[in-house]
């Protein structure tokens, strides 16, 4: 099986840009996509095989998420049944035989961290959300995280430390994550890779010159990794900030 995850910042966007010639050729049996800044009532994409499964945010043009899978779901569920934080799309959840899929596009912190207390909270309650469904069957989460985990992560980190994405707190919660029984897929197969990003600044030409941050991510339920086949990220796909990652399991 192999699915991919994408933060297209903006889907109408990026539809210009590349978005369905990629669809195409990486011929994925779950494609997940974060920041679609649209309702599926303005979508005009047809992808001829797929369900669609939309969770906008309510404030228009703002964040959401979307998942295209070839494989019919069990159930479907959107947020994490918390309203504070289900008014902005951020999370959509399908069940299958094996494990559960999530799909998840993570609150910034925003500049000058303005936003980080609100996101502490939320990375608590969506912990706790992955737990409870863990206990079920395994979990396989994918999206935007919103923060670079090791100095590996990213290329400058000591000029970075106090950021939005790379603060203490942000990165000690997702070393709480992993150490509850989950895996970073990508770190598990390439612990030693550098030079390894997902998202890269539009400002001082960082994409050509590889200024980035590794912030996009495949986490599974540990139990989950002899299942892993590859983890791999698309540095060539362009049409976002954000490229394309992706994971292959038996």
């Amino acid at each position: 099986m192999k699915l991919i995850s994408w933060n297209v910042n903006g889907l109408r966007a990026c539809l210009g840009k590349g978005f369905e010639e990629f669809f195409n050729v990486v011929q994925a049996d779950i494609f997940c996509v974060q920041e679609t800044k649209m309702q599926q009532s303005q979508s005009e994409l047809v992808l001829a095989g797929y369900d669609e499964y939309w969770n906008s945010a309510l404030k228009k043009g703002y964040s959401g998420t979307a998942i295209f899978t070839r494989v019919k779901p069990l159930a479907v569920t959107y947020g994490m049944n918390i309203e504070e934080h289900d008014q902005e799309g951020r999370i959509i959840t399908l069940e299958f035989d094996q494990f559960y899929l999530v799909n998840v596009y993570t609150p910034n912190s925003q500049r000058g961290l303005m936003r980080l207390d609100y996101r502490l909270q939320w990375e608590n309650d969506f912990r706790n959300y992955l737990l409870q469904l863990d206990k079920i069957k395994p979990v396989i989460m994918c999206g935007d995280l919103n923060v670079a985990h090791e100095e590996i992560d990213i290329k400058n980190p000591k000029s970075n430390r106090k950021n939005a994405g790379f603060t203490d707190e942000e990165r000690s919660n997702m070393t709480a994550l992993l150490t509850l029984g989950f895996t970073d897929t990508f770190r598990f197969l390439y612990p030693d890779k550098e030079n390894a990003y997902t998202w890269w600044s539009y400002m001082m030409n960082a994409r050509a010159r590889n200024i980035g941050w590794r912030i996009d991510y495949f986490v599974v339920s540990s139990r989950l990794r002899e299942s892993i086949k590859d983890s791999i990220i698309y540095p060539d796909i362009m049409g976002s900030d954000h490229c394309p990652v992706g994971l292959e399991i038996f």
